[in-house]
């Protein structure tokens, strides 16, 4: 497919299709969507004609027949990401699916032997590592610029109903059969692939989970340790029953000679070295998901690495779900 263009289907034309990422299909380099599916036939012909996209289908099976179609960005809920992805891949296609990749860590191994033995290519949805944002992170822990890294403290508390949820869909959310967990596992997988993105390869890593409140079916309150290669130590908090006076997004780098501080879900990253402290605020691209979508766009071509790969993803959902252990 090498610098050919990218012709996109969408399977699950649902909330976050409409801003974070469905236009920039349209807006990226080689890239082109072409058809839209979903099980509502009325919502499926309507995102179509607000889009101005020129195909859309009630089923899978009938997107995936489209000749035309070269990739699949797959947005559904968890629980069919697996099933749509193995779809995908059977018919031929590039697939990029939404975070989490799967349910759990026993289905994205088995997505990632389809995806050896097809030969085929999968990018997952961890768009946040190709925002500016976290490039800066990143860049500024390249440069050492607050030195040896000592450890990171991560906080995510929330109220029962957090704002940083996509509005108008969050019921399943809270049903593990579809999301795998509650809103851990909607929120962390975010969080945590950007700690792998930082520190490479963790050696060890423990957690648990608990039902905190007696209204909870699902763990409102996780914590969990990671231990890197390089040696660096994470330690990540996370509550989903806390005041909304209380609640709170911050990642905090501590290095030798200096910090780095910044809300997974902000836009402005404060260094602290030297007696020294600045701040860097970032707008976000209209459509957030832009930067990875062009970047998935030239890996189909050939034209750069994958952004995201199935074997980091499975890491990460073994960390997921060993956090997610309820004790």
């Amino acid at each position: 497919m090498e610098n050919a263009k990218i012709r996109w289907g969408i399977i699950g034309c649902g909330d976050v299709t409409e801003k974070k990422s469905g236009p920039a299909f349209n807006k990226a380099e080689g890239s082109k969507l072409l058809a839209v599916m979903r099980r509502d036939a009325i919502k499926a012909a309507d995102y179509a004609e607000r889009h101005h996209v020129p195909n859309w289908y009630s089923t899978v099976e009938e997107l995936l027949d489209n000749p035309a179609l070269n990739a699949i960005y797959i947005a559904t809920p968890p629980s069919s990401h697996f099933e749509y992805a193995l779809k995908a891949l059977e018919a031929g296609k590039d697939v990029y699916v939404e975070k989490p990749v799967t349910l759990n860590a026993h289905e994205a191994r088995l997505l990632l032997d389809a995806v050896t033995r097809k030969n085929g290519k999968l990018v997952v949805a961890h768009y946040r590592r190709q925002l500016p944002l976290f490039l800066k992170v990143r860049e500024l822990l390249n440069i050492g610029k607050i030195g040896a890294i000592r450890t990171v403290q991560l906080r995510l508390w929330q109220s029962r109903s957090p704002e940083l949820v996509t509005k108008g869909a969050a019921e399943w959310r809270t049903d593990p059969t579809i999301s795998g967990g509650g809103y851990f596992f909607d929120l962390a997988p975010h969080q945590l692939d950007l700690m792998l993105y930082f520190f490479g390869k963790p050696i060890s890593y423990e957690g648990f989970s608990q039902i905190q409140d007696p209204v909870s079916t699902v763990a409102d309150h996780t914590t969990g340790t990671i231990l890197f290669e390089n040696h660096v130590i994470f330690n990540g908090s996370w509550c989903f029953n806390v005041r909304s006076e209380d609640n709170i997004d911050r990642c905090e780098i501590m290095g030798s000679q200096g910090k780095i501080t910044f809300p997974i879900f902000g836009n402005s990253v404060t260094v602290e070295y030297d007696h020294q402290k600045k701040e860097y605020v970032f707008a976000h691209p209209e459509h957030i998901q832009l930067p990875m979508i062009a970047s998935t766009v030239a890996f189909f071509q050939g034209n750069g690495p994958n952004p995201a790969s199935m074997e980091e993803a499975l890491t990460l959902m073994e960390i997921i779900d060993c956090f997610a252990t309820v004790k």
